[in-house]
């Protein structure tokens, strides 16, 4: 009793040890959002309220420019998010309840793009989005980005956990595959698409590098790609830079607040099997 008593009281030492340590940098950033700009690379972890101030959240809220790029993270997002959703859980349906020639090749090919690093394509995406004559549209960030292969395997391990009874018993009814889809397997699937769907939605939000190459013009940047973009004379506005990626993670920050119990609920489902 009193060695899992002690056991008990380890593992909980380990869980806030690293939970501290996962919100000291959350803890840093958004102390130093307060500060000014020279008093950024003082490390004093107790703050000194003399020299807190919202200045720089003012600065960056005077900015029309920072806003119209959190409405384009918005709408990249958002778009993104959406379209994924549907077209990966539609997928993931037909690969686990549908036969058709060639499945597990299809199943192995979406598999196998997971192992290719963005890198790799970013070239030929690139060279794409160019011939199609997208650059300088947000179309040339949102099309890129929606094949996911990791939201088809979660649906689809979803769906195949779902006994095929429910399926030929809907046949019998007279419904077609995507009615079926539609009004039974995507309602089963809601745990598993408000997981999926805030993971995407940070994922995109959060993105960088791919906009910043097929964005240049100011009014199409993102937030991100607007942060970085935050300077002074002669110098980077450090303290610019920090007030806004706290005001960017707020929407994520709330997104997950409010939707923390289906995450939870999502995570346990997709690891369950029949």
């Amino acid at each position: 009793m009193k060695r899992s008593r002690k056991k008990q009281w380890i593992i909980n030492i380990c869980a806030v040890a690293l939970a501290l340590l996962f919100l000291f940098p959350i803890y840093v950033m958004v102390l130093s959002s307060f500060k000014p700009n020279n008093e950024i690379f003082n490390m004093s972890l107790i703050p000194d309220f003399s020299t807190l101030t919202l200045d720089n959240f003012r600065q960056v809220m005077a900015n029309g420019s920072f806003f119209q790029s959190m409405l384009n993270s918005f709408i990249i997002a958002a778009t993104i998010t959406i379209a994924a959703l549907l077209f990966h859980s539609m997928a993931g349906f037909a690969l686990a309840k549908l036969k058709f020639p060639g499945k597990r090749f299809v199943f192995g090919w979406f598999m196998s793009t997971m192992m290719i690093p963005f890198a790799v394509i970013m070239i030929p995406l690139f060279s794409i989005v160019k011939g199609m004559g997208l650059l300088n549209t947000l179309w040339a960030v949102i099309l890129p980005l929606l094949p996911n292969a990791y939201g088809i395997f979660l649906y689809r391990q979803f769906f195949m956990d779902i006994p095929d009874s429910l399926l030929e018993a809907a046949r019998i009814d007279g419904l077609s595959n995507f009615q079926i889809f539609w009004k039974i397997y995507r309602p089963l699937s809601t745990p598993i698409t408000i997981t999926l769907g805030i993971t995407f939605f940070v994922t995109n939000w959060n993105t960088y590098l791919w906009p910043l190459i097929v964005t240049q013009r100011q009014d199409l940047w993102v937030v991100q790609v607007a942060m970085a973009n935050f300077k002074q004379e002669h110098t980077t506005a450090w303290n610019l830079i920090l007030a806004g990626a706290v005001i960017a993670a707020l929407p994520t920050v709330i997104l997950f607040f409010l939707f923390q119990n289906y995450i939870k609920d999502g995570i346990k489902t997709a690891g369950m099997k029949e």
